[in-house]
């Protein structure tokens, strides 16, 4: 059954397009705009490769860890659930949380500074950007146009999702010329939905890889005040279960709680700024979708946390600065000869800077973190990371 949009949702029949018109879409399934999107978001080669790019541990040695494709998808579930309750568009809001992660390079931030710095003369990188270099322009399965020419509305979701850009880097300066997005505005209710599912996913779902690591204690944790409440809440359901079989229950109470408290703000703030259509959400100058003070105010309290005793623990920040070193130096071995690119890439790299330079870090951003070290031990040698998780 189709579900009635709420007037200030993203309409696929109101889409502005996409930037390379296609005949014959339309003999491929009874699916709208926002679908396809999706869709090709799902079966493009980068989002297969996030099965083996890092959230928070480098190379876990447990499966049961998450990585960029695990957290991707439950991302996505939280966004489709605030989506829903909302009355925004259900597959948009999917096809952003499903593609917000996918510019990330092998070994996540980590990677990230040292790819940056790799590239600074040529402009360097950031992660955001490069989701849509890597969707409108590298990834490329059609015959007739390069990318997977995705409609403007997700392309402005993915570069706009936190907010508007106002100095855009020249990976995202490129795209917004050929297709402009408007960057200096707000972006959809989807987009900011699926922020926020990013923060709840992460906020929660990394506490309960720390623990699982040993890096955090569940005591430690709840020396927060957001989940201190939340396991006053858990207990007095279960006054009677052991504490350590509760974990699950409590990871599952915050979300909800995140969740209830972010529809229920977002009502509150749709009620006051009535905006009529989609574009009255852009131009409201303001986000529209948020946690209430309090929610926000504890959210940070735990971000605050997290970065402290989790992403920066002395055992990351050590595995962190191995992973630096692998970046790096592939890098400089790929600058300093270029024939060690495979065939493909050497063909169509460019003579001269900046786009040289880019081209490669190109490659290596599409690196698996496996590959990146595979790579390193085959070019330049023994990768010398401590043991994973």
């Amino acid at each position: 059954m189709t579900r009635a949009l709420a007037p200030y949702a993203s309409d696929p029949a109101r889409s502005r397009g996409r930037q390379h018109a296609r005949a014959g879409d339309g003999t491929r399934g009874p699916r709208d705009e926002f679908q396809r999107d999706r869709d090709r978001i799902i079966h493009s080669i980068a989002f297969r490769r996030l099965r083996h790019k890092t959230q928070v541990f480098v190379a876990p040695d447990g499966d049961h860890f998450r990585v960029r494709l695990t957290h991707s998808l439950e991302v996505a579930q939280i966004g489709r659930t605030i989506a829903r309750a909302l009355g925004l568009n259900e597959d948009l809001t999917e096809a952003l949380c499903l593609a917000h992660d996918i510019g990330h390079p092998p070994f996540g931030h980590a990677g990230e500074e040292a790819l940056g710095e790799a590239t600074a003369g040529a402009g360097g990188f950031d992660h955001n950007a490069h989701t849509l270099r890597q969707l409108a322009v590298l990834e490329s399965p059609y015959h007739d146009h390069p990318g997977l020419n995705l409609t403007w509305e997700t392309l402005e979701g993915l570069a706009k999702h936190n907010g508007p850009v106002r100095a855009p880097t020249w990976a995202l300066a490129e795209i917004d010329a050929a297709f402009p997005l408007e960057l200096s505005g707000h972006a959809s209710l989807e987009a900011q939905v699926a922020a926020l599912a990013d923060d709840i996913a992460y906020d929660n779902h990394d506490i309960d890889d720390g623990i699982r690591a040993g890096l955090i204690s569940f005591e430690d944790v709840l020396g927060e005040a957001l989940p201190a409440a939340t396991w006053d809440a858990v207990r007095a359901r279960y006054p009677d279960a052991p504490a350590g079989e509760l974990q699950g229950e409590f990871v599952r109470e915050q979300i909800g709680r995140m969740v209830n408290d972010l529809i229920a703000e977002t009502r509150a703030r749709l009620a006051e700024a009535k905006p009529a259509d989609a574009d009255a959400v852009r131009a409201a100058g303001r986000p529209l979708v948020g946690f209430s003070p309090a929610m926000a105010e504890a959210e940070r309290g735990l971000k605050r946390f997290m970065y402290a005793r989790l992403y920066h623990h002395p055992r990351q920040l050590e595995i962190a600065e191995g992973a630096r070193g692998v970046i790096e130096r592939l890098a400089a071995a790929y600058r300093a000869d270029p024939s060690l690119l495979p065939e493909d890439w050497l063909a169509r790299l460019p003579e001269h800077d900046p786009q040289r330079t880019r081209h490669i870090g190109d490659f290596i951003a599409g690196m698996t973190d496996r590959y990146a070290l595979a790579r390193h031990r085959a070019l330049i040698g023994p990768v010398d990371l401590p043991d994973g998780f």
